[in-house]
């Protein structure tokens, strides 16, 4: 993963925090374990932090002490459109080695997360999956995010969406698990298991 688009894809990661709060920002919690990241971008004039009056209006919301929140700027706003319409390769169609996954937002934010922890992680994600969550559209008139995976790849995801269900939240996970029947299993030498002749073809 390039510096930039590492920065995309944080950058992305605060606007998705800053909607799924609901008050403007993306608060601490949300973003702890990118905290150097966010603050890197907001020397780059890409995220704006939260000033003493601010924290103290969402520290008083969320009733505990919010000791940042991050949004991103203007400048920040615009790369994130610019980076969403920019011209992509065409999509590759399903086949013997890959598979079309449709992911709900809360997936796809967790998801970026992930990636963007690339560095730091001692199991970071498959080669290529940063490129292809970066590359995920949005199929008209749903709420789905569309990617295509190779089946390393899905085990990658389903690793990404167990370090989130040890966080806090099982959705990501279960929702994985029961759409496409791969899952995180630490005791398992396997540990995700993927039904290789599920490959090329749609679940019914």
């Amino acid at each position: 993963m390039t510096y930039q688009n590492s920065a995309v894809t944080v950058l992305q990661l605060v606007a998705d925090c800053q909607e799924a709060a609901g008050r403007g920002w993306a608060l601490d919690g949300d973003l702890r374990s990118v905290k150097q990241r966010v603050f890197n971008l907001a020397a780059r004039d890409l995220v704006e932090l939260a000033g003493r009056e601010d924290r103290a209006e969402l520290s008083a919301w969320e009733g505990r002490a919010v000791r940042w929140a991050a949004r991103p700027t203007p400048c920040g706003d615009d790369l994130l459109l610019y980076s969403r319409l920019r011209p992509q390769p065409a999509p590759e169609e399903p086949g013997p080695r890959l598979r079309r996954v449709e992911l709900i937002h809360s997936q796809l934010t967790a998801l970026r997360l992930f990636v963007a922890l690339t560095d730091q992680l001692r199991v970071p994600p498959a080669e290529g999956l940063a490129e292809r969550v970066r590359g995920a559209r949005r199929e008209p008139g749903t709420n789905r995010h569309v990617l295509y995976l190779s089946q390393e790849q899905m085990a990658s995801v389903a690793y990404g969406f167990w370090l989130r269900k040890m966080s806090g939240s099982a959705l990501e996970a279960n929702r994985f698990a029961r759409d496409y029947d791969v899952a995180h299993h630490p005791a398992d030498p396997e540990a995700a298991l993927v039904d290789p002749d599920s490959f090329g073809s749609e679940k019914s």
